[in-house]
C-alpha cells in the first residue's frame, strides 16, 4: 500500500510504540473517536431503516426535479459531494453542493433542496432551508428530530427524515464521524427520482466492506498488519499531498483531509488529476521536497509525501509517480476496488478515517478535541 520512506527512524518508531500499546490508545482517545468511526456499517443499515420508515412515495421518476442542491457544511457537505460522484456527470439532473448561507439566485420552485446537518443547528443550513421554503422550492432535512432544521421542515411541508436517535446525543459535537448516516438518504432519494443504480444489494455490500476494513483497521491490530496505522505513521512528520484520480477518488482525498484537520489537527492539501496538475504540480519544485540526492533530511526539514487515491480507468498515475520518484518525493497509493462506486469509495473513506485518527493518536493529540471549532462562533460579532 505505501513506499517506505528513505528516512523513517526515531519518530516512526515512537508512533507505533503508541499505537500498538493498547491502553495508550484507549488513554488518547477519550472521546472513542475509533469506535465511532467504527460505526460506519451500523450507520449505513440504520438510516437504510429511516429512509424505509419515512413517506418518500412523492419523489418518483415522474416527479423529477430540475436541480438538486443539498446544503451542509463541513460532513454533511461530503454526503452531498458522494451524491454528485455517484450519480456520476451523465446525470440529468443537476446536482450541486451548497455551502454557503444563500441558495444561488436560479433557484427555484423547480427545483430540490436538501438541508443535511447531523444537529440540526448548523446557521448557515437553517438560513439556505428558510430561503428554499420562501422561493417554493421542493424541500427535505436531515437531521436530529426537534431539532430547529426539523421545524423549518415542518413549517415548509417539506419531506423530513430523521437522523439515528442513539447517535443524536453526539451529533453536534462530532457530527464528522456521521456521515454514512447523513449520505445515504441522498443515495436513496437520487434512487427514487431514477438518476442512481444501488439497490439492497449493493448497501449490504457496503456495509459489508465498510465492516471488513474497520476490522483490519480494529485497534488490537498491530500497525504491521494494520493499514490504517501503517498510513498514519506514513503521513507522522510530512506534509500530504491528497490526490484522487477521478472526480469519484477526489472527494475520498477531500474527505481525508478534513478528517487529518479535524481529527489529527494535522494540515493536509487535496486535489484530483487532470486538474491538480495544473495547480499543484508546482509543489514538487518546493521547500517541501528533498531532492533525489538527499538521503537525510535537515534539521527542521518537513518533507512532502504524495497520497495518491487511485480509482479505475486512470491513466496519469504511472506519469505522476515516476515523477514524484524523480523528486524523492515519498509516495502513499491506496487503490479503490470494487464494482460499484459506493463500494469503492466507502471503503477507501473508511480505511483514511481510521488513519486519520491514528496520526492524531501517534501524535499525542486528542482526536476527538474541537476547542478551536466550538471557540469560533464565540469570535463572530
Amino acid at each position: 500500500m505505501t513506499e517506505e520512506d528513505p528516512w523513517e527512524g526515531a519518530q516512526y518508531s515512537l508512533g507505533a510504540d503508541r499505537l500498538d500499546t493498547p491502553d495508550v490508545v484507549a488513554a488518547a482517545d477519550p472521546g472513542d473517536m475509533l469506535r465511532q468511526v467504527a460505526s460506519a456499517a451500523a450507520q449505513v443499515r440504520t438510516a437504510l431503516r429511516s429512509c424505509a420508515e419515512t413517506d418518500l412515495s412523492a419523489f418518483t421518476p415522474d416527479t423529477r426535479p430540475r436541480a438538486i442542491l443539498v446544503a451542509g457544511m463541513g460532513g454533511s457537505g461530503t454526503a452531498g459531494d458522494i451524491l454528485s460522484a455517484i450519480c456520476g456527470t451523465g446525470s440529468p439532473v443537476l446536482l450541486e453542493t451548497v455551502r454557503t448561507a444563500r441558495l444561488p439566485g436560479w433557484v427555484g420552485g423547480a427545483d430540490l433542496v436538501i438541508a443535511v446537518s447531523c444537529s440540526g443547528t448548523s446557521a448557515e443550513t437553517l438560513a439556505v432551508a428558510t430561503e428554499a421554503a420562501r422561493r417554493g422550492c421542493r424541500l427535505v432535512a436531515i437531521a436530529t428530530e426537534g431539532s430547529p432544521l426539523h421545524r423549518i421542515a415542518e413549517q415548509g411541508r417539506g419531506t423530513f427524515i430523521p437522523v439515528d436517535r442513539t447517535r443524536a446525543a453526539q451529533l453536534a459535537v462530532l457530527p464528522r464521524q456521521s456521515l454514512w448516516a447523513l449520505t445515504i438518504p441522498l443515495l436513496v432519494i437520487a434512487e427514487k427520482i431514477g438518476i442512481a443504480r444501488i439497490g439492497e444489494e449493493i448497501y449490504e455490500q457496503t456495509a459489508q466492506r465498510l465492516e471488513e476494513v474497520s476490522h483490519q483497521c480494529r485497534p488490537v491490530s498491530e500497525s504491521f498488519v494494520n493499514p490504517g496505522k501503517s498510513l498514519a505513521l506514513d503521513l507522522d512528520g510530512s506534509l500530504p499531498l491528497l490526490w484522487g484520480t477521478s472526480q469519484l477518488s477526489g472527494v475520498a482525498a477531500s474527505r481525508f483531509a478534513c478528517q487529518l484537520h479535524e481529527n489529527a489537527k494535522y494540515p493536509a492539501m487535496a486535489g484530483v488529476l487532470p486538474e491538480a496538475v495544473h495547480n499543484q504540480l508546482g509543489v514538487f519544485d518546493g521547500p517541501f521536497v528533498p531532492g533525489p540526492d538527499s538521503l537525510e533530511p535537515a534539521a527542521g526539514f518537513t518533507p512532502l509525501r504524495l497520497v495518491l487515491i487511485a480509482d479505475e480507468g486512470t491513466h496519469e498515475s504511472a506519469a505522476i509517480t515516476e515523477l514524484a520518484a524523480r523528486r524523492g518525493i515519498a509516495l502513499s497509493e491506496l487503490a479503490m476496488a470494487g464494482e460499484h462506486p459506493l463500494v469503492r469509495l466507502a471503503a477507501v473513506i473508511q480505511l483514511t478515517d481510521y488513519a486519520s485518527v491514528y496520526l492524531g493518536i501517534a501524535s499525542g493529540i486528542d482526536p476527538g478535541q474541537a476547542d478551536a471549532i466550538r471557540d469560533m462562533p464565540a469570535r463572530i460579532e
